[in-house]
């Protein structure tokens, strides 16, 4: 179960940024020169996989580049002249090998997606709260021990992926971002279910799984339009009654907890589709109790 979150993880982030190119209504370019050559007005260029480890400096003569893919290469460090690309919307670093975010990623102020996931990132520094048009940002796979308290500038921001990576707590900015509709924060090391969150009225999707959580809050209830929850193998003994508040909800994995009973009002969760609760101690007589509550819906236990 925790390698196939993972790989599911990775498949939707790369699927989900995949989108922002547009290869049907723009020429993608494969090198910095065919683009020059051809269009020097070229909006797209694709670097993936050309085993870099640096860009040329030339992409500066790109000045209309929106969307740059430099995925599975070797850049260890940032070149300066990405910088000078002020048209972009959409930059993929995923999979290098880069430490730290500079500054100067404030003069992107057009970007609206930036995936810079599995590289070896500390912390997301406070330039990025520059980054204003910002709507989704991939962050997974690194080391991240802090994400400043500039992301609450980010108002436009609908995905923020931080899962696997080394995270006790995220600043209290976090509650600034009314339009989050995808929070993802499993396999790090929250001990707690910040409060917080629970004023993130846009949020459709949160991922917890494989932390340290004791429990969820009643305030899990504000959160009226979550369509997926993921809690597995945290340390959960319970799940708050509020939980039948969450009407929209469609998918609910509470996998790996120690969990023997579930809301005594779960008929109330009218849109849920999917319920996984394997490896909790839930009894014979709840799990008869939970499956008629849920006529509707397709209920995982483990097997008596």
């Amino acid at each position: 179960m925790r390698n196939f979150l993972i790989i599911t993880s990775v498949f939707y982030s790369v699927m989900g940024f995949a989108q922002h190119a547009d290869p049907i209504n723009a020429v993608v370019y494969f090198s910095i020169g065919g683009a020059i050559a051809k269009d020097k007005k070229a909006t797209q260029l694709n670097l993936r996989d050309q085993q870099l480890f640096s860009v040329n400096d030339s992409i500066k003569q790109l000045t209309h580049l929106r969307f740059v893919n430099l995925m599975r290469n070797n850049l260890e460090q940032w070149d300066d002249d990405l910088f000078q690309l002020k048209e972009l919307k959409g930059l993929n670093i995923r999979e290098n090998k880069l430490k730290q975010l500079p500054g100067q990623i404030a003069k992107w102020r057009r970007l609206e997606a930036l995936d810079m996931a599995a590289n070896s990132f500390a912390k997301i520094p406070a330039a990025i709260g520059k980054l204003t048009a910002l709507r989704y940002l991939h962050a997974s796979l690194n080391v991240l021990v802090s994400v400043d308290e500039a992301i609450g500038h980010c108002k436009q921001l609908e995905v923020l992926e931080l899962q696997n990576n080394q995270l006790s707590r995220l600043p209290a900015a976090i509650g600034e971002l009314k339009k989050l509709r995808v929070l993802k924060i499993g396999y790090n090391q929250f001990n707690e279910f910040d409060t917080v969150w629970e004023g993130l009225d846009s949020l459709q999707e949160l991922h917890v799984e494989f932390n340290y959580l004791k429990q969820l809050p009643e305030g899990i209830g504000k959160l009226k339009n979550l369509k997926s929850l993921i809690v597995t193998g945290n340390r959960l003994y319970s799940l708050p009654q509020s939980l039948s508040d969450l009407h929209n909800l469609q998918l609910l994995i509470v996998t790996g907890n120690n969990i023997s009973h579930l809301p005594a009002d779960l008929s109330r969760l009218k849109n849920l589709k999917t319920l996984i609760a394997l490896n909790n101690p839930i009894g014979a007589g709840e799990k008869r109790r939970i499956r008629n509550a849920l006529p509707g819906c397709q209920v995982y236990f483990d097997k008596d």
